[in-house]
């Protein structure tokens, strides 16, 4: 039996709007002055698609007066595929037939350097779920060697300790992208079949426990079609409301991954189109202006240089989902899922100028860090 959803995201009250076809409660959501979760659930709902062009002039005039006319970027780096989860839509689950590997230090030395020649300054380290492999004393080594390179050093890996969180943040650590994936408590049982990663709520109280424990960054969002995505985005966005109440000196961003073609050729139940995920994009900027939206390169170079600007204001970029990848001194692993926009820098920031946008590759809160501190915490 399913325990009840936490007050502060149960967004049951709003669901049945989110299939409304009233076209003038719709329109007048549009354009609220004030828009919270009952203006969302009707941007949200199929009749609202029908207004997506209206949405998308006010969701890209809301980006440019709070980002301007810049796109962030970063790009992530896989230190490790190893994983004890049970993941139906991962190809680094337990029991796929994947190649594993895990980045050495002098790996990670080489890869860096290689990323650093980038000339990017926010980098996110991914694992998969707490393995002997890749495990606390692993990862705080592995942020502490990365910010020497890097300003910016974000994790995306397994939930932790409030006090594990704080290692991390002493070792140079900045913030962390954790995904509930999906907020259906019924679906995440279904999916997830084994591991640590099944416990739903010890995952969705680590966004609290990292921010607790020091991180300045919490990147949060869902896999977009492994549920009905009006009811995860709605969660989405209670889940952001409930973060910048409580830790209002925290960054929140959100992310939009959808399911992409990966080894055990998962397929989702409830897929989302391009045209629901511009959608789903515009409704969260006009319900929470202030908050970075992110797109990955998952998505298509068409999908991403159309939402460039356009409620989006922060991209990954050169991306590879392989361990390692960017150097040539790491062997061919099994990569978690095939990325789709496979441009390189020069390419992609052409494009972004080309729209009149402008790629941001520093992290300028960087000029208050000492990195001499996180070499001497080692």
């Amino acid at each position: 039996m399913t325990k009840p959803l936490p007050d502060w995201l149960d967004p049951e009250r709003w669901i049945a709007l989110s299939q409304c076809v009233d076209k003038a409660a719709i329109h007048a959501a549009i354009l609220s002055e004030n828009p919270a979760e009952r203006e969302l659930a009707l941007m949200l709902s199929p009749g609202a698609g029908e207004f997506l062009e209206l949405m998308a002039r006010r969701a890209q005039a809301i980006t440019r007066r709070h980002f301007g006319r810049t796109i962030s970027l970063y790009t992530p780096l896989y230190l490790s595929n190893f994983c004890n989860g049970g993941c139906l839509y991962c190809g680094i689950a337990a029991d796929r037939r994947a190649k594993r590997a895990v980045l050495d230090e002098a790996q990670l030395r080489h890869e860096m350097e290689a990323i650093k020649k980038m000339h990017l300054e926010e980098l996110v380290l991914l694992t998969g779920e707490r393995m002997p492999e890749a495990d606390l004393p692993y990862l705080r080594e592995c942020i502490a060697i990365a910010a020497e390179y890097i300003h910016n050093v974000n994790i995306e890996v397994f939930p932790m300790e409030e006090q594990e969180y704080r290692q991390l943040a002493d070792a140079g650590c900045t913030g962390v992208t954790l995904y509930q994936e999906t907020y259906d408590q019924a679906a995440y049982e279904r999916l997830h079949r084994w591991g640590d990663k099944r416990d739903f709520f010890k995952r969705l109280d680590a966004p609290d426990r990292a921010l607790r424990g020091g991180l300045r960054t919490i990147g949060i969002g869902a896999l977009l079609g492994l549920s009905d995505p009006r009811f995860d985005i709605l969660c989405v966005y209670r889940h952001a409301k409930h973060l910048l109440k409580n830790y209002w000196q925290a960054g929140v961003s959100i992310s939009f991954p959808r399911i992409r073609p990966q080894m055990g050729g998962f397929q989702p139940d409830h897929p989302v189109d391009e045209k629901m995920l511009a959608q789903f994009i515009f409704a969260l900027k006009i319900c929470l202006p202030e908050t970075p939206l992110v797109l990955s390169t998952r998505e298509s170079p068409r999908v991403r240089d159309g939402m460039a600007g356009l409620g989006i204001s922060k991209m990954s970029v050169a991306s590879k989902t392989t361990v390692g990848g960017y150097s040539e001194d790491t062997e061919e692993s099994t990569e978690q899922f095939e990325i789709s926009d496979e441009r390189g820098i020069p390419e992609f920031c052409a494009m972004l100028r080309s729209k009149g946008l402008e790629p941001v590759f520093k992290n300028w809160d960087a000029t208050y860090r000492d990195p001499a501190h996180y070499a001497a915490n080692r």
